[in-house]
């Protein structure tokens, strides 16, 4: 071997072994970083030495894949069971404390109280303030039904915004690599930068990805809607301004397309969008009904009766009023309009012994033929609330029951499926957890693991060096001898 070909090879050596620190400098650095994955310096042998011919990014498409699955199921299952937690304490109270169940329970004993001694005006009193703390819970629980889907509507908003920011990051990020891919460069920091971009998009929509020619990628959502292909598709949604029982919600489009909204505690969401969808329209409506339901109940039960007379309203009314609404009828917003009948109510000038006599609605509706100590119809109060009556299935508890059955019911129903959402979330939140944890294992940095190639690469310096020292040695000695 000549002395200038054990010189290039010693002068190739050294800028190999510079490249791949170089590299492996950059996978230490960059080790904390998720959306990084691990370069490697892939060097080949060429006469009359060796050379690195290319940098490569590690990818595990299959994982990759799985990771996004499960981010987009994990978001639209967080969505739900967050948005359940903050409804259900806006509606019921912490452990369900200013519920109208708690307030139908305390009416219940009030009016018992009553009966027991009908001629304390005190006790007819305390029976009103009862009442008051029912229609108190309804009407408030329905305003923070609202309230909430308002809000959540501005989320839905919000998620939008940030969607179609994303794409547009996307498609910048995606011509990178392209144009990188075309000229020959390392698109190394595009691709994760790209990468780091599917990720956040799957935790709004689930996505699904495939690769054309330079690297070109398209984007579609789980059901086969275009998401990004060349260019961001548009996603839009036009927010309301607020929202009244029984209104329907506005849909999110992707290229026209309507987003579905998920179902069940463990949800079908696949993505934040998807989620607070059925948050707005699935959850909260459900919830608005069956306020509604237990506010027509409570209006069936203490309505005054008389032979051949309509029933009317008693102690509680609505707008409707002195009609009482259709059995087993969803009447939307009934709960944000009921109140305690002002002829019953002491603080608006009325009288509580009506409620104990009958006579709310006139004379014909009187029912007191024992004076002060008539309970009749008192007692009959306290029946009908445990009377088993009809409900509209619509509202999604069963349609036939009492109606302080129905209140309870009511919050067995939203605990049911809260605690499903959590177990869900939980689940589905280990499962993104894992399948992260199993993506940056197989293309993530290993800083001993690194650590130890460097090391290699210093004796493989150190070599080179002693290589070059030895040929200048020898070349020194050389020109010595000649001259």
């Amino acid at each position: 071997m000549s002395l200038s070909t054990a010189l290039s090879i010693a002068q190739s050596a050294l800028m190999n072994t510079a490249r791949q620190t170089s590299v492996v400098s950059r996978n230490v650095a960059d080790a904390s970083n998720p959306d990084y994955s691990r370069r490697q310096a892939i060097v080949t042998s060429t006469a009359p030495g060796a050379r690195s011919v290319d940098i490569q990014r590690v990818t595990n498409d299959l994982l990759f894949r799985q990771n996004l699955g499960a981010l987009s199921a994990w978001s639209g299952q967080n969505a739900l069971f967050s948005g359940m937690d903050q409804l259900g304490v806006a509606v019921n109270g912490v452990d369900n404390a200013s519920s109208p169940s708690s307030a139908i329970a305390n009416l219940q004993q009030a009016l018992q109280l009553y009966a027991t001694s009908p001629s304390n005006q005190n006790l007819g009193a305390s029976v009103i303030d009862a009442a008051k703390q029912v229609v108190r819970s309804l009407n408030e629980g329905s305003k923070a039904v609202q309230d909430f889907r308002t809000q959540t509507d501005g989320q839905i908003a919000t998620a939008v915004d940030d969607l179609n920011s994303l794409l547009s990051q996307f498609q910048d990020a995606n011509t990178a690599v392209m144009t990188g891919t075309r000229s020959g460069n390392d698109v190394s920091d595009a691709l994760d930068q790209r990468d780091a971009l599917l990720k956040k998009i799957s935790n709004y929509v689930p996505v699904s990805t495939f690769s054309r020619g330079d690297n070109d990628m398209v984007i579609t959502t789980g059901d086969g809607t275009t998401l990004f292909e060349t260019i961001p598709r548009t996603v839009s949604f036009a927010a309301s301004a607020g929202y009244t029982a029984g209104a329907a919600g506005n849909a999110v489009y992707i290229d026209n397309v309507p987003i579905s909204a998920g179902a069940g505690g463990n949800t079908s969401a696949s993505g934040t969008l998807a989620g607070l969808l059925q948050l707005r329209d699935g959850v909260a409506s459900t919830m608005q009904s069956q306020l509604d339901e237990t506010a027509r109940g409570l209006i069936t039960a203490f309505a005054e009766t008389a032979p051949s007379q309509p029933n009317k309203t008693g102690l509680f009314t609505w707008s409707g009023a002195p009609a009482v609404p259709a059995a087993g009828t969803l009447v939307n917003g009934l709960a944000a309009s009921i109140s305690v009948n002002a002829v019953m109510d002491p603080s608006s000038g009325g009288n509580p012994t009506l409620l104990r006599d009958g006579g709310a609605n006139g004379a014909a509706y009187v029912a007191n033929t024992g004076g002060a100590s008539y309970s009749t119809l008192l007692i009959a109060y306290g029946d009908r609330l445990d009377q088993p009556m009809a409900f509209d299935p619509a509202a999604g508890v069963s349609a036939t029951s009492s109606v302080s059955d129905y209140a309870a019911n009511s919050i067995g129903w939203f605990e049911g499926m809260r605690q499903q959402a959590s177990t869900a979330s939980d689940a589905k939140e280990a499962l993104a957890s894992r399948s992260a944890e199993a993506l940056s294992n197989a293309t993530g940095v290993n800083v001993d693991q690194e650590m130890s190639l460097l090391l290699d690469l210093e004796h493989t310096y150190q070599a080179s060096a002693r290589m070059m020292k030895t040929v200048d040695d020898m070349m020194a000695a050389l020109l010595n001898a000649v001259g």
